[in-house]
């Protein structure tokens, strides 16, 4: 099956990229010549651990690249995988979704079928609204010469090729029967696993734990597609918002928040993921998904009250974490606070919308000065924030020179394994505050550190 993918960015190359390594022939179109250009030479246009080498394995086989449009006359299925960012008013930016169907509607074959999936996040009839632009600029009917399809990608960061393989679930939304068998088709491999012996040994050259449970194919009609992207990732962040309030509540009470969630996430009805505290949900995704449907809620006069408690609650932990650090040093005018983390999670270079870009602004304008280190997601971070006045170390233990408190906001594990000790021997105040709860308390304290955790005792 001839694949193509608008989109080179987080969803298009990944997909992309995935289905050529099914054996499936596989354009992702961009209108970014630097993104086009590292495809074809064998480099990945993100960071996401193993793309790079499943690129390199199939680029100029059955992975092609291209800012032309003109391969769309010969695709059987075109996924749609480009941005959407969320406009000033809180509602969905489509336009780059439109122009999409607008250059699959001026280079779509009129002679077959053709399949076009909505892969990128986008609000309930959004499927109507691209089939109406292609059909207008194509002159083709809806439904008898092409088919729009919606299929919500479910892509942890950092774990993306783990979940295009080895999901836990397909949903396909689909009001076309050639459509829903198109898609069936294209999706046989990961929803039988045939091959993937095969498929192991030759692109992936990390191993991964096969799940024995196959994954769920779950049809439905397109506008509930679409929404269950939303509902799912709404629910998600209520669910983190809620163990990061009782992370606080365990503070005032002298319990421990790690031993709540834990005893929460044994019972088989709420489970153990996302009961993780932080200093707040953030990233590409949560933020624009949240303020997206929350708002769709209110237009349509049903508004997701839980939605918007969570939302406010993130924020909140937002300013919590500052809060705890003005507690233990007072006035932050002339203090120096040391950053270990600016992406919103480990194992990405993706900084945008994270906790590191509401924190550190607001440690700025208490008069602190910021020194900052992240494997990754350095060059992003400034990409997006070129105002902040903030030192980026080259290293992580720099962080610590001369500053009056090391802030964890990303747990990398190359983190846990820090020089601590050179580290305490250089700060001013030997004072960290782990918003992950990710580092080894106990050692820090041998090493002279005062910790602090969230939701948890110093001892």
């Amino acid at each position: 099956m001839y694949v193509v993918c608008v989109g080179g960015g987080y969803v298009g190359s990944v997909t992309g990229v995935s289905f050529a390594a099914l054996g499936n022939k596989t354009t992702v179109i961009d209108i970014s010549r630097e993104k086009v250009d590292l495809i074809n030479g064998g480099k990945s246009p993100i960071y996401e651990p193993g793309l790079e080498y499943i690129i390199q394995q199939t680029i100029g086989k059955s992975l092609f690249a291209t800012t032309e449009y003109h391969c769309i006359a010969e695709a059987g299925v075109i996924f749609i995988g480009v941005e959407t960012p969320t406009a000033p008013d809180g509602s969905a930016d489509l336009k780059c979704v439109k122009n999409a169907a607008t250059s699959i509607g001026e280079n779509i074959n009129k002679n077959k079928f053709t399949l076009i999936v909505n892969k990128s996040t986008v609000p309930t009839g959004t499927g109507e609204v691209v089939s109406s632009i292609i059909s207008e600029v194509s002159g083709l009917i809806p439904e008898k010469d092409f088919s729009v399809v919606s299929n919500p990608e479910f892509l942890r960061e950092g774990s993306a090729l783990q979940d295009v393989f080895f999901p836990d679930r397909i949903v396909v939304g689909a009001n076309n029967q050639i459509a829903k068998e198109i898609m069936r088709e294209l999706y046989k491999p990961l929803v039988t696993r045939e091959n993937y012996h095969k498929l192991c040994e030759r692109y992936f050259n990390f191993e991964w734990e096969t799940p024995e449970k196959l994954p769920i194919y779950f049809e439905t009609d397109v506008r509930t597609a679409e929404l269950i992207k939303y509902a799912s990732n709404g629910f998600l962040a209520v669910k983190i918002s809620f163990i990061n309030e009782v992370a606080k509540l365990c503070e005032k009470l002298g319990t421990n928040v790690l031993d709540v969630a834990k005893g929460m996430g044994l019972d088989s009805r709420i489970g153990d993921k996302f009961l993780e505290v932080s200093s707040g949900w953030q990233g590409s995704c949560f933020p624009k998904d949240t303020s997206e449907l929350y708002l769709l809620s209110k237009n349509y006069e049903c508004e997701l009250s839980i939605v918007k408690a969570a939302i406010d609650a993130n924020f909140a932990m937002h300013r919590y974490v500052v809060e705890k650090i003005i507690r233990f040093l007072g006035c932050l005018n002339g203090k120096t606070i040391g950053i270990l983390g600016l992406t919103f999670k480990p194992n990405t270079d993706d900084a945008r919308k994270t906790q590191a870009e509401f924190i550190i602004p607001h440690l700025l304008s208490l008069g602190a000065s910021i020194k900052a280190f992240d494997p990754q997601g350095m060059e992003t971070f400034k990409k997006f924030n070129p105002t902040l006045d903030i030192k980026y170390c080259e290293k992580a233990e720099d962080v610590a020179q001369r500053a009056d408190c090391v802030l964890l906001l990303t747990h990398w594990q190359e983190f846990m394994n820090l020089n601590w000790q050179e580290m305490v021997n250089t700060l001013k105040t030997p004072y960290v505050l782990d918003t992950r709860n990710f580092l080894n308390r106990e050692k820090l304290q041998e090493l002279g550190f005062c910790y602090q955790g969230l939701g948890v005792k110093s001892k």
